[in-house]
């Protein structure tokens, strides 16, 4: 597949600089990316459907989501010059690709972040008696901290904080099964009046598309590991994903899951559960930030084409930007946890089907040079077709959703 001459990617310097990162750097972004505000509100919005139609959709929106991500990847290798989303978006598709696909990195982020915001200042509340804000605001200083160093203090900091965090899970998913409280024929049911809108919540945990860009920047000294890098790293955003709602539904039963599953736990297995789970989700929160926040910078950065990301006013502007809206947002009582993480799924679950497939294939043909690795038969046309009229119906099934006119999923 592809020439097999060399695995480094040619590079032209641009307004994003290339750092590299380490194939397991990479693969914990996308862990980092994924498990975050999403894996934590799954058990709450699947409760009505229960829980093998989430697992279900998890298979499904996982497949299609490492498709589309690997589209994307293929996309970047076969392009010269680092660029953010948008950047490959208006040199493949036109500026009108560009626009939407910034639009929804930034309706993906933005609502990424103010579950964070407002989950993290929940959680803290809960563990050291504060005011949710004060919370949020003990929570957004590092992450905005870690998002202004950039990719390689990303890459670093996703490595140890992810690696930590599936250790923490790992202990509280045993435990839940081991202490005799859990009851798994809790969880195994099905409705399947409630079953779409999960699917739109499985796409947001699948979010990390947009750090594809950033896995081919700092992998360009080694392309063959970005596609093995995404893959690794969504399989374990996959198996993390469906274990969590299956401990959390069978300890609580489906009428006592709370919108942050966390808090659940806690209350099932006692006040060390409520400390390891917590500690966890602020992990998994703050290493979706770092992921989230640093690729909306970078993608602010190329869609207005500033000269670099390095230039400490551009920098400072763009991170405003990026960490100012989700915090105003999250105590302006307008959007709550999960319908946080349902509508930035869905919309931006739409755009990011259609424009990846749109880019490789013009890549194909207009790209700068042929990749070290290329997309196998998952590229076929049929395939890309499937993709969009998944996400298309999701996006259709939420806005009648929106307007009473079907059920809603909690």
């Amino acid at each position: 597949m592809g020439e097999e001459k060399s695995n480094v990617v040619i590079t032209e310097e641009g307004a994003l600089s290339v750092k590299k990162l380490t194939f397991w750097e990479a693969a914990m972004i996308i862990v980092g990316a994924n498990i975050g505000a999403g894996i934590l509100g799954l058990a709450y919005s699947s409760r009505k459907a229960g829980w093998p139609i989430l697992l279900m959709w998890l298979i499904i929106a996982g497949v299609f989501t490492t498709v589309s991500m690997l589209y994307v990847a293929e996309t970047t290798l076969r392009t010269k010059k680092p660029m953010q989303l948008p950047g490959l978006a208006e040199r493949y598709v036109g500026k009108l690709g560009a626009v939407l696909v910034f639009i929804s990195v930034c309706a993906n982020s933005i609502g990424c972040m103010i579950s964070y915001t407002s989950g993290s200042g929940e959680i803290l509340a809960e563990l050291l008696g504060i005011s949710p804000t004060l919370g949020s605001l003990i929570f957004t200083v590092p992450a905005v901290i870690v998002v202004w160093l950039g990719l390689k203090a990303t890459g670093l900091a996703e490595k140890f904080i992810s690696t930590g965090m599936i250790v923490l899970l790992a202990v509280i998913i045993g435990v839940s099964f081991l202490s005799g409280k859990a009851d798994i024929s809790q969880a195994i049911y099905t409705n399947w009046t409630y079953a779409v809108p999960v699917f739109n919540v499985a796409i947001f945990c699948y979010i990390a598309q947009y750090a594809v860009p950033e896995l081919a920047r700092g992998l360009r000294h080694n392309a063959r590991a970005l596609p093995k890098a995404v893959t690794i790293g969504m399989l374990i955003t996959g198996i993390l994903l469906a274990l969590v709602p299956l401990a959390v539904i069978s300890l609580t039963g489906p009428d006592n899951v709370t919108e942050v599953a966390t808090l659940a736990w806690g209350q099932a297995l006692g006040s060390w559960a409520m400390f390891v789970a917590n500690i966890f989700a602020l992990c998994a929160m703050m290493t979706s930030y770092w992921a989230v926040g640093g690729s909306m910078l970078t993608n602010i950065v190329d869609m207005f084409k500033f000269k670099s990301e390095n230039h400490v006013p551009t920098r400072l502007i763009s991170l405003a930007c990026v960490a100012l809206p989700p915090f105003i947002l999250a105590y302006s009582g307008l959007v709550s946890f999960v319908d946080a993480i349902y509508l930035a799924g869905t919309f931006g679950g739409v755009i990011m089907s259609i424009l990846p497939a749109l880019m490789v294939n013009s890549a194909r043909k207009n790209g700068d040079m042929e990749p070290p690795w290329k997309c196998g038969w998952y590229s076929a046309r049929w395939v890309q077709v499937l993709i969009i009229t998944l996400f298309c119906a999701a996006a259709l099934y939420a806005v009648l959703d929106l307007v009473g006119i079907l059920p809603s999923g909690w």
